[in-house]
């Protein structure tokens, strides 16, 4: 069920930006670009996951555990340039509105997210590949799904893991990077806002749906990472398994339902066609 309304609220959303002229705005675009994001992270667990809840044996290949991790690393990888895409496109709209659309077009709008998912899927991969070439000495991952940290963990010598680790490092010195920009462009925002009526207003309509999916993207991941790091062997397998899937979850599931009841236009076209259905039973 989980899955199912994931699906249909993030096809909804991008069905609704693609179909209205309206929408085809940069910030819209890059909307549709984080929903269909969403749709092939989750692709990469759901399937897989509702197969092993109907078998008895829990078990996937070496091939499929790597290609699970590519497709969930980069979904991450992804998400997180989309949303400092998101962040730019609102601080050029706040803070440099004369700019933004010299800067900011529709074009633009359509080739940042792919180039930066490409960028993304490539990073992966040579982590991925490196994994790959590791001999390992045990096949059980005690996840619900496959994680490279996990997997280069259970190699037979230590020592052949060194430059999986500073590769590791390098793609998360990367994306912290995507995250200072983020955090850079909107005290911008806020600086900005603070002093004007009409920036408060245009920030309340626009930015709060980001903020809040960048929020949860963060505690998702940050806790995430925490468990993988430092999880405690105390406890509960409940508890660890809500926590492995959370980044995988919650976000693909809240952020399109939060953009669509807060952001004005995408709101009125949801309520729009709501009627229309409701007149024509």
């Amino acid at each position: 069920m989980c899955y199912c309304i994931t699906v249909l609220v993030n096809v909804a959303l991008i069905l609704i930006i693609i179909l209205d002229n309206q929408l085809h705005e940069p910030m819209y675009i890059l909307l549709c670009a984080f929903c269909i994001n969403a749709l092939y992270g989750t692709a990469g667990f759901y399937p897989k996951f509702l197969w092993d809840l109907l078998s008895p044996v829990h078990a996937i290949s070496y091939s499929g555990c790597l290609l699970q991790a590519q497709v969930l690393y980069s979904f991450a990888c992804s998400d997180l340039s989309i949303l400092a895409l998101m962040a730019y496109d609102r601080y050029l709209a706040i803070c440099r509105p004369l700019k933004y659309h010299s800067v900011m077009s529709v074009q633009s709008a359509i080739k940042l997210p792919c180039f930066f998912w490409l960028t993304s899927f490539f990073i992966v991969a040579v982590n991925i590949f490196l994994t790959s070439r590791l001999r390992l000495c045990s096949p059980y991952i005690n996840r619900l799904f496959c994680v490279n940290l996990i997997i280069v963990s259970l190699a037979c010598f230590p020592r052949d893991t060194f430059i999986n680790g500073i590769v590791a490092n390098v793609t998360i010195i990367i994306y912290i990077f995507h995250s200072v920009f983020i955090v850079w462009s909107y005290m911008y925002i806020i600086k900005r806002c603070i002093k004007s009526i009409e920036n408060r207003a245009k920030f309340m309509q626009t930015c709060v749906p980001h903020l809040i999916a960048l929020i949860t993207f963060f505690l998702t991941v940050l806790i995430e990472i925490v468990n993988d790091r430092l999880g405690s062997k105390d406890l509960p397998q409940t508890l660890k398994n809500f926590i492995a899937v959370e980044v995988l979850v919650i976000p693909p599931l809240m952020n399109p339902l939060i953009y669509g009841f807060k952001l004005t236009k995408v709101k009125k076209r949801i309520i729009e066609f709501v009627t229309l259905k409701m007149k024509s039973i």
